[in-house]
């Protein structure tokens, strides 16, 4: 069984999580209350959180905030707006996965289950890292070098860095991406990818896109060349 911890303070929605996800291998702590939530989380250790971002007591995001400063536990933002504001800003915070409002009970067990095997997957063995020219990606810590001066990365820019990295050489699409990072596939209209990749360019100087480049039609292609190249 997984614990998940739910913060949500609409009771029925709240309800129909828990009783649709306690028919599986969940069992679900409900908070109410965003200013609570900390604690309740360094109290019950879950193994998942599930955040909605409209909370009495303390906004979704700063909670998102709180949780990320102590923990690295998957975690999985609801929310009601259909634009890309919410999705951007909790990604930036440090959330795994987001999903719109209302809420599909059988997309969000799915949701929950792809971000749980990535989590068993086995740790890379420690010291493991990729080196291209000045640009260093320790997989243990989780670290960033560029140019010989550490890279601070909220986790979806680091998993899609690394994600490219690792197929150094080789186009990914959107598809590939979003499948490989969240379990999902790509609808033609997410543009979370395109989000993370902007920011990784700015903060890796790439202006020119040389080192993460686009491919127009097909995805995105990290260059070796071109990161060995800069120094």
């Amino acid at each position: 069984m997984y614990k998940l911890m739910l913060v949500e303070d609409d009771a029925k929605l709240a309800q129909l999580v828990v009783e649709y996800l306690q028919e599986y291998e969940f069992t679900v702590d409900v908070v109410e209350r965003g200013d609570t939530a900390l604690a309740r989380f360094n109290q019950s250790q879950p193994d998942i959180v599930v955040l909605d971002l409209m909370l009495p007591g303390l906004d979704g995001m700063l909670v998102c905030r709180q949780i990320r400063n102590v923990s690295q536990v998957p975690l999985v933002i609801l929310t009601a707006r259909e634009d890309t504001f919410d999705e951007v800003s909790g990604l930036e915070q440090g959330a795994d996965d987001y999903i719109n409002k209302p809420v599909q009970p059988r997309v969000l067990l799915a949701r929950l289950r792809a971000l749980l095997r990535r989590r068993a997957e086995p740790a890379a063995p420690a010291g493991k890292e990729l080196a291209f020219g000045a640009l260093r990606i320790v997989k243990a810590d989780r670290s960033v070098h560029w140019r010989g001066q550490a890279v601070l990365l909220t986790s979806p820019e680091f998993k899609l860095l690394l994600l490219l990295a690792e197929a150094a050489g080789t186009v990914l699409s959107r598809n590939d991406i979003l499948k490989a990072m969240r379990g999902i596939e790509f609808d033609g209209l997410d543009r979370s990818i395109d989000n993370t990749i902007s920011r990784l360019r700015q903060k890796f100087d790439d202006s020119a896109a040389a080192r993460i480049k686009t491919v127009w039609g097909e995805g995105y292609l990290f260059s070796p060349s071109a990161w060995e190249a800069a120094t």
